[in-house]
């Protein structure tokens, strides 16, 4: 009989927070900018540079912490974390070892079994390396520093998922929450929010762990879900052949499913830790934790709550407006300017949903104004134009954010309101379908849904399909 095994999964993840500077300079934090552009003596490391603390990295760390049940380090203090490495200009990272921001919190997650808490070890601050640009046509490697000394984040979890729906949950629970409170936009193909997955696995029932490895490289929950099932099944077909499991860093290659081997794991010995002697350690009082705790928004769980009971929303509906910060704030704009909150939510949910969709974009790339959303809502409301044509005016305002009200205008797409003018295209249409007439009178109710169908042709939309329907049945008699 082959033994079972359990999975033991802890993540480390890196966040990049949304300040407009650096965490020890005046350097901007823009991505996308010209290579070595936002750079200056202390983020490219030069001697005698001097690192001044960005103070708001620590209010964002602090809402975070808060957010995520901490104890907060009213005393902490920077390390510098000894290493060489093109990308790190000083030969150290600023880091914190020995007293985080934060330890000992929690985050709840929803699973398949239950609801479950995640431990979160620590949170710590910490700076971002350089990147390295790999130029195979000129067969060299450059470096690029503009992100050499953007702040970070790195949320430490206890060792508590399972497989990788946890693991996802977690990481969606995190994304959320952070989004929430505006500490990071969290886009993972743009590398600010990072993953590194730590997993062993050991036979069922037993309380020790195994052997664990570290993977990186992962920069989608698509290529996280594939990278902890690779690694479970090498672990196992390992153990199962006689062999061991050894601790080491391994690379992901989502391409081709597999992970390699990049060098055995560090421990913190490795790195040579020592408190950082330019920079004085960080006071935080219980005045300045409240005041971050004052500010904390209305978080995912509570917003759910008020949009079933201020809104009148289903929970499923209430949910996925409030998966993402800027989908719910569309929502609740445009609902105070139309007061319409289903009829904003359906919008959301079906039109927005899909045309994100079809573009392979996230909610947070919508970028239309809810103005123009709650003109158009009211269009439909007044009967000025029919949900056909209000399709095609919401896909416009979704791509051009165009106001409804001017489209509607310039295109003449208003309704024809005209009885006169309906009743004689009708009448038209019943003329030049004598069968279907017949039909309908034999019985036969589909032959109805033909001839409005040709009406609405003819009226190129323009007309309201019910009041077409109503007046066709009395000239049918």
């Amino acid at each position: 009989m082959s033994r079972q095994y359990e999975t033991v999964i802890g993540l480390e993840v890196h966040v990049e927070l949304a300040t407009k500077t650096k965490i020890f300079c005046g350097c901007s934090t823009e991505f996308g900018g010209a290579p070595n552009t936002h750079t200056c003596p202390v983020c490219t490391g030069m001697p005698g540079s001097l690192p001044v603390l960005n103070r708001q990295v620590v209010e964002y760390a602090l809402a975070v912490g808060l957010a995520a049940n901490c104890q907060i380090n009213q005393y902490c203090k920077f390390d510098r974390k000894n290493y060489f490495y093109p990308d790190n200009p000083q030969n150290y990272q600023i880091s914190q070892l020995y007293l985080p921001i934060c330890h000992d919190g929690w985050v709840e997650i929803d699973t398949a079994a239950g609801r479950k808490k995640v431990g979160i070890h620590e949170i710590h601050m910490e700076e971002d390396a350089g990147k390295l640009i790999h130029d195979e046509w000129e067969d060299c490697s450059l470096v690029d520093y503009n992100r050499s000394g953007v702040p970070l984040i790195e949320i430490v979890s206890e060792p508590d998922m399972r497989n990788a729906e946890e693991v996802i949950a977690y990481l969606e629970k995190l994304r959320l929450m952070i989004q929430y409170l505006g500490a990071s936009d969290c886009k993972l193909q743009e590398g600010s929010m990072r993953a590194d997955v730590n997993l062993s696995v050991r036979e069922a029932g037993t309380a020790q762990m195994g052997t664990r490895t570290e993977m990186k490289n992962l920069n989608s929950f698509k290529a996280i879900a594939r990278a902890i099932e690779g690694e479970r099944k090498r672990q196992i077909e390992l153990l199962e052949d006689g062999k061991k499991v050894v601790q080491e860093t391994r690379r992901w290659d989502d391409n081709k499913e597999n992970s390699y081997a990049m060098r055995s794991k560090e421990d913190a010995q490795d790195y040579r830790y020592f408190p950082d002697p330019d920079l004085t350690p960080v006071v935080i009082s219980d005045e300045w934790i409240q005041e971050i705790r004052d500010r904390q928004p209305e978080m995912y769980t509570e917003k759910v709550a008020r949009y079933q009971e201020e809104f009148q929303i289903p929970e499923y509906d209430a949910r996925l407006l409030a998966s993402s910060k800027h989908m719910a704030d569309v929502f609740e704009e445009t609902t105070a300017l139309c007061k319409k909150p289903k009829e904003v939510s359906n919008w959301l949910m079906v039109e927005a949903m899909r045309l994100l969709k079809d573009r392979g974009q996230d909610p947070e790339d919508m970028a239309f104004s809810p103005g123009n959303l709650a003109k158009l809502i009211r269009l439909v409301e007044s009967a000025a134009i029919n949900r056909t044509v209000a399709k095609t005016v919401f896909e416009e305002i979704f791509v051009n954010d165009i106001d409804p009200e001017t489209y509607v205008e310039e295109k003449g797409l208003r309704m024809v309101s005209d009885q006169g003018a309906l009743k004689k295209v009708i009448q038209e249409i019943l003329a030049a379908n004598p069968q279907s007439v017949a039909d309908y009178r034999g019985g036969k109710e589909k032959a109805m849904g033909f001839l409005v169908g040709q009406t609405m042709r003819a009226m190129k939309g323009k007309a309201d399909p019910a009041a077409v329907n109503k007046l066709m049945r009395e000239l049918l008699g």
